[in-house]
């Protein structure tokens, strides 16, 4: 009964994580169909409002000019641009290569301020900083290694145009810019393009949900002003942010041709502590917007929570209850052959479950041609990416680099759980950056 029981469980936690994938691949595909051959045009728009660039920079002194030229080089009226550069808290020379970009004559016009900053909060307090002394009526965020594409911030102020009074705020998209680098920046490189060009497309194709992404986006300042800024101590601050604006019911649009270039950790340490970081800080936002699935909060808050709960609970105890199951039963058989006479463990499958066990095995291998499936039609939808390595990657990830990720989800979790037990203070750990 109890081995039946645990089976039951795991066919259901998988069927969940097939809708969501179904869902996710319907949403991207129907999008695509009729996106995919749009060309883009850069075209005047009917007006320029003025825009604060910020970027926040904590000892990025390897990657700060490369980002700082990028961002003075976007496709944007220079007078409707004031830009922000934060060294906070810096002990190399971040500034100094700041200043060495934004010194060069054809600079010497532009609104900039190199800002040596020394106080508390992390991204979110220089973010809250930069609120108080923006000009701009809209309010754009670059990470220090996050390169803007030349017409990235226009295609965001002009997806927000579309619909000003509705949209506050618009996001676009972020590629990897050293995804041949090794194993593991090809698997990360797979992961983002999943989320941005398959489930980011699905939720606002089929709903009109759009969440903040950590750069590249831009939001109306006096919306930010409103809402009294950033969360100190938010471990993810843009997803905190974007539920904050969703339950004001306004609307974060997709600008998907806005791009910019991030670099990716190339070290599994410096992956698995940024990834923690972010694991815990989705959980932190489960947890304090799950009451809005019983007030009345607008119906795209509780689906957007509905939706994390299934990424964040459902599909990883899938995962885990399978590889459990599957783990238990592939001891059974090794000892088994050590063991003369059968050995019997628990949750091993009898004849009693034998039926039971053939549907939990379809639905597995579902589970795997459907990852393998959403990874493959985001690469298909960027050009260059499509090619036989990459279905071979994707397969071999879901055994490897996707495993990690669920171990990353339980660390995450459980680390939660105990800095709100004992009080402990979060731990910022800074991801390390390699020169291009």
């Amino acid at each position: 009964m109890v081995i039946k029981v645990v089976l039951m469980l795991t066919l259901v936690t998988i069927w969940i994580g097939l809708l969501t994938s179904l869902i996710n691949l319907f949403g991207a595909t129907k999008f695509w169909l009729k996106h995919a051959n749009v060309r883009a045009h850069v075209t005047p728009l009917p007006t320029y409002p003025t825009v604060t660039i910020v970027v926040p920079a904590h000892n990025e002194e390897l990657v700060i000019a490369q980002t700082t030229q990028a961002i003075l080089n976007l496709n944007y009226p220079p007078a409707q641009v004031e830009v922000l550069l934060y060294a906070d808290n810096c002990s190399d020379q971040t500034a100094a290569m700041m200043h060495q970009v934004v010194d060069r004559p054809e600079y010497a016009n532009r609104r900039i301020q190199v800002i040596e900053r020394t106080g508390t909060g992390g991204k979110s307090g220089v973010l809250n900083d930069a609120l108080k002394i923006a000009q701009g009526e809209y309010l754009a965020v670059y990470d220090a290694d996050a390169m803007p594409e030349e017409h990235a911030l226009y295609f965001l102020i002009k997806q927000i145009l579309r619909n000003p009074r509705r949209y506050v705020a618009a996001y676009g998209r972020n590629k990897t810019r050293n995804a041949k680098q090794n194993f593991l920046t090809r698997c990360i490189n797979q992961e983002i393009i999943v989320t941005q060009r398959i489930r980011h497309i699905a939720l606002w194709n089929l709903f009109g949900i759009g969440y903040i992404p950590g750069t590249n986006f831009a939001v109306e300042t006096q919306a930010m002003r409103d809402l009294g800024g950033w969360q100190d101590g938010a471990l993810t601050e843009d997803t905190d942010l974007s539920f904050k604006l969703m339950l004001q019911n306004k609307q974060i649009a997709l600008a998907y041709q806005s791009e910019a270039f991030q670099q990716e950790p190339e070290r599994v340490k410096d992956y698995y502590f940024q990834r923690l970081r972010w694991g815990k800080g989705n959980y932190q936002v489960v947890f304090s917007n799950f009451r809005h699935l019983f007030d009345h909060s607008h119906w795209r808050v509780k689906l957007e929570e509905i939706y994390f709960i299934s990424n964040f609970f459902w599909f990883n105890l899938a995962v885990i209850l399978s590889d459990g199951i599957f783990l238990l039963n592939l001891g059974a058989m090794l000892l088994n052959f050590v063991t003369p006479g059968g050995v019997v463990l628990p949750f091993t499958f009898g004849q009693d479950a034998y039926l039971l066990y053939q549907v939990l095995l379809v639905n597995w291998l579902l589970m795997i041609l459907l990852y393998v499936l959403q990874i493959n039609l985001g690469l298909a939808t960027q050009f260059g990416q499509t090619s036989p390595g990459q279905l071979w990657l994707a397969l071999v990830a879901y055994f490897t680099y996707g495993q990690v990720f669920i171990v990353l989800s339980i660390h995450a979790l459980i680390s939660l759980l105990v800095d709100r037990v004992t009080g402990r203070r979060v731990q910022w750990v800074k991801t390390k950056r390699f020169a291009d």
